[in-house]
């Protein structure tokens, strides 16, 4: 299961649901990107390059 190094967020379910209303169960994944060897959500991404930012400028 593919999960955030940082903030260790995860898949979660979720519901495909078709016209008649019929629910199909489906995993949702996190939006993983590598950054320096380890996987990163977005989210924490941003973070962190705004942190970096802050501290060069």
């Amino acid at each position: 299961m593919p999960k955030c190094d940082i903030c260790q967020k995860g898949s979660i379910k979720a519901a495909n649901r078709s016209h008649s209303k019929t629910k199909t169960l489906r995993r949702q994944k996190p939006n993983l990107q590598k950054l320096d060897d380890h996987k990163v959500c977005t989210k924490c991404r941003r973070t962190i390059t705004k942190k970096l930012s802050e501290m060069t400028a």
